[in-house]
């Protein structure tokens, strides 16, 4: 269950947390944007875009007068921007998502298709997305009315929730919401095989670090470093870059060779529990969730190799991403009927308004971006195995544990 959604066109996150280049420190040059948008006379269009690739992005507005409008700024490179006509659009047919360089560029829209009626020259970091896009298109074609089943489904549970629905009720539901997703599967899969080939085809490009942005954490660590080696220094320095890089780093802390980050928090029934308690031990650290359906599906299987290896000195400790809904984690070791090992929370503090406290946030300190992933430590902490997120599969782990164990 990988948190980054691979659907996305141009891989832009909405509400103005927009990925770009550049360095603080760079010299700024000077944009424009003249444009045209078809449908629309009058009002205005939004444009929300990072300048310098500081946290903070720029907004910017412009008046419509006859179907025409203009942006003038800066920028030290390349940026990911969005355009719309709504001051805060809340879903992405509402954007139009571009690529901007400090250049002159032309913009032409079309306010019935704004997400896919774009058209930006003068970008040449545009025209390879849209390369890309016209590679992906037939496939989005046959996930679009697949992801709006799923939205469908998914609009149904919630409202379920809301209305305090019975336990039978909403796991029907679930499964319904599960079973659409699941059929978008297969199309996620050759998704990655383009995106893959383009950037084979254009290591150095801009939009390659941009797709690295959303895939590197599910690419095995050695996969990640060489397409991270391929970029150009200027894009290393940026923003983007040294996100990435910051991302390889945690990678590199939770895969084999790397000794492991000793955790200490307070198990499911209140007990202190430390990672140095089972030093001595080969450990699997299953990281999972209440919420994340192939977690709880792997839980039978993880309940048989711990029943198999348990006596020849084998333990497991679940670390949940449940630190918003306690109950929910508690119900799920439960159902489930994983509570013969120890449990704990990632330490995750929100202060609900979008901010994150990871001061104590154990899955940073091994690179953990997708649920499920597994970590098997050996004797001495150090990690030989990564199963999921950026590793091998689970086959792969019963064969290891096979190999430890016998049997």
């Amino acid at each position: 269950m990988i948190k980054p959604d691979i659907m996305i066109n141009k891989l832009t996150v909405l509400a103005g947390l927009v990925m770009v280049t550049g360095v603080a420190t760079a010299q700024q040059k000077p944009f424009s944007i003249t444009g045209n948008i078809k449908g629309k006379t009058t009002g205005y269009i939004y444009l929300s875009y990072s300048p310098d690739g500081a946290a903070d992005y720029k907004s910017d507005s412009s008046l419509i007068e006859n179907g025409h409008f203009s942006f003038k700024g800066k920028l030290t490179g390349p940026a990911q921007a969005m355009v719309s006509t709504i001051r805060q659009p809340l879903s992405f047919d509402q954007v139009a998502q571009l690529y901007l360089v400090p250049a002159d560029m032309q913009l032409s829209l079309d306010n019935n298709n704004l997400s896919g009626g774009a058209v930006l020259k003068g970008s040449p970091v545009q025209a390879e997305a849209d390369a890309l896009d016209k590679a992906r298109e037939p496939i989005m074609s046959k996930v679009k009315p697949l992801s709006e089943a799923y939205e469908k489904t998914g609009a149904v549970y919630r409202e379920a929730i809301k209305a305090k629905k019975d336990e039978a009720t909403l796991e029907k539901l679930k499964e319904e919401a599960n079973k659409a997703k699941d059929a978008m599967d297969p199309y996620y899969e050759q998704l990655s095989k383009i995106d893959e080939g383009f950037m084979d085809k254009h290591p150095g490009s801009y939009v390659t670090a941009s797709i690295l942005r959303y895939r590197i954490s599910g690419m095995p660590l050695e996969e990640g470093e060489e397409r991270y080696n391929k970029l150009p220094e200027e894009i290393k320095t940026s923003n983007l870059g040294k996100e990435l890089k910051k991302d390889l780093v945690g990678m590199r802390m939770g895969s084999p060779g790397a000794k492991a980050y000793v955790f200490s928090s307070k198990e499911l029934r209140g007990e202190p529990l430390s990672l140095a308690d089972y030093k001595g031990k080969y450990v699997l650290v299953d990281f999972w969730a209440s919420w994340c359906v192939p977690c709880r599906a792997g839980n039978p299987h993880l309940k048989e190799l711990y029943s198999k290896y348990r006596d020849k000195g084998f333990e497991i400790i679940g670390i949940s991403d449940d630190d918003g809904n306690n109950e929910a984690w508690r119900k799920a070791v439960e159902k489930d009927g994983i509570g013969v090992w120890k449990h704990i929370l990632r330490g995750l503090k929100s202060d609900g308004k979008g901010n994150f406290d990871r001061t104590n946030d154990i899955s940073e300190n091994y690179g953990i971006h997708s649920l499920p992933t597994k970590i098997l430590i050996d004797p001495n902490g150090i990690i030989i195995g990564r199963y999921g997120g950026g590793g091998q599969n689970e086959e792969a782990m019963d064969k290891k544990l096979s190999e430890i164990f016998g049997g």
